[in-house]
C-alpha cells in the first residue's frame, strides 16, 4: 500500500476500505513495519485502529531506516526504544501485538538489539517480540513440496548436499537472541515459487512453538495468474529489477501459474490461482500464517475467501511437481 510496488497505483481511501474489508472478511493479522513509507503505512493502519483496534492483531517492525536509494539498519537500544514509541503513536494504540526486528544491524550484538525490544514486553508495550528472516536466496528448487510442516528437503540449491540452507544466518541469530527473551514469530518468504523456507527455518520454528509469517505467499502478485509476461513496471517498483520479472522469465514462469489453474478449476468455480497458492501456504503447518499483501478491496476479499480452500494429496502432489521458478540468471 505505501511501499516497494507502483506509487501511482497507491489511493490512501481504496487502502482503507481494504483493510476494513480484510477486517470484515475475518483476517485479524495488520502487518506493516515503521520503513513502509516510511512511516505512511503505519498512519494510515493507525486510521482503521482508532475505530477497529479490538479486531485486529498488530504487528509492525523497526531496525531499518530509509536512506536515499538505499536501507540502513539500526539495532541501537535507544533507537529501538524511540522507535516503538513513534510506532504506537502512528498506530493510534498502547500496545503492538507483535514488534519485529525487521533487520540485525551488524554493527550492534544481536542480543542487545533484542534485549531493548524484551523491555518493551516489561514496560506493556509490546506483547510478542519477532524477527524477520534474511539471507534466502529467490532462486532455489522445490523443497518439501509435498509434506506438511517441512517436511523432506527438495534436490537444489536449499537442499542440495554440500550447499549451505539459505536461512542459516537466521537460524543462528535466532538461536542467539532466543536465549534472552522468546521469539513468538519469524517472517520470511514462502510460496510455491519460493519454498527455500521449508529446508531448516520451517522446522526450526515447528520444534520450538514458533510462528512462521509467510511472506510473499503470492509471489510478489505473479501466482495470481493476473500479470502479463512483457507487461513492464513502473521504475519505482522493485519488480521491475527482479530477474523473475523480466518479461522472458515471467513467460518461462507461466507453467506454475498452469498448474494452479488447473487445481483451482477442479475445486470449482469461483476458485483462483491465487487461493490455491494460499491454500497450498496453509498446508505447510498448523503454525504458518500465510501474509498476502495488497491494495484493492477486491483481492482481500478473494484471499480471505482462499481459508476454505482444502487441497487434498493429489493438489499437493500436482505442486510438488511443478518445475522450479526460473530467474534471469538462470
Amino acid at each position: 500500500m505505501s511501499w516497494a510496488y507502483t506509487a501511482s497505483q497507491r489511493r490512501g481511501e481504496e487502502s482503507l476500505r481494504t483493510i476494513h474489508a480484510a477486517l470484515d472478511a475475518g483476517c485479524a493479522l495488520l502487518d506493516t513495519a515503521d520503513m513502509y513509507g516510511p512511516f505512511t503505512n503505519e498512519r494510515l493502519v493507525g486510521r482503521v485502529l482508532k475505530e477497529r483496534r479490538a479486531d485486529a492483531f498488530v504487528s509492525t517492525k523497526a531496525g531499518l531506516l530509509v536512506g536515499d536509494q538505499h536501507l540502513v539498519a539500526n539495532g541501537r537500544p535507544s533507537y529501538v526504544r524511540r522507535a516503538c514509541d513513534a510506532s504506537l503513536r502512528r498506530l493510534r494504540t498502547d500496545v503492538i501485538d507483535l514488534y519485529q526486528l525487521h533487520r540485525a544491524d551488524p554493527e550492534v550484538p544481536v542480543e542487545e538489539t533484542w534485549g531493548a525490544m524484551a523491555e518493551l514486553v516489561a514496560a506493556g508495550k509490546v506483547r510478542a517480540l519477532g524477527l524477520c528472516a534474511v539471507g534466502a536466496r529467490a532462486s532455489g528448487r522445490r523443497a518439501g513440496a509435498s509434506s506438511g510442516g517441512g517436511g523432506r528437503a527438495g534436490g537444489g540449491p536449499a537442499g542440495a548436499p554440500g550447499r549451505r540452507d539459505p536461512y542459516a544466518d537466521t537460524i543462528a541469530q535466532l538461536e542467539r537472541v532466543q536465549q534472552v527473551f522468546p521469539v513468538s514469530a519469524v517472517q520470511a518468504e514462502l510460496s510455491v515459487w519460493s519454498p527455500e523456507a521449508l529446508t531448516a527455518l520451517l522446522p526450526w520454528c515447528a520444534a520450538r512453538g514458533v510462528g512462521l509469517l509467510a511472506a510473499m505467499p503470492l509471489g510478489s502478485g505473479y501466482l495470481t495468474g493476473t500479470l502479463t509476461p512483457g507487461q513492464g513496471f513502473e521504475p519505482d517498483d522493485v519488480r521491475a529489477r527482479h530477474p523473475r520479472f523480466t518479461a522472458e522469465m515471467m513467460a518461462a514462469n507461466q507453467v506454475i501459474v498452469a498448474g494452479l489453474r488447473r487445481i483451482a478449476v477442479r475445486h470449482g468455480a469461483g476458485v483462483t490461482p491465487a487461493q490455491v497458492a494460499l491454500a497450498w501456504v496453509r498446508s505447510r503447518g498448523p503454525q504458518v500464517v500465510p501474509v498476502p499483501g495488497t491494495k484493492r478491496v477486491r483481492w482481500a476479499v478473494e484471499n480471505a475467501a482462499a481459508g476454505s480452500v482444502r487441497l487434498t494429496p493429489e493438489d499437493l502432489a500436482e505442486v510438488a511437481e511443478l518445475p522450479a521458478a526460473r530467474g534471469s540468471w538462470d
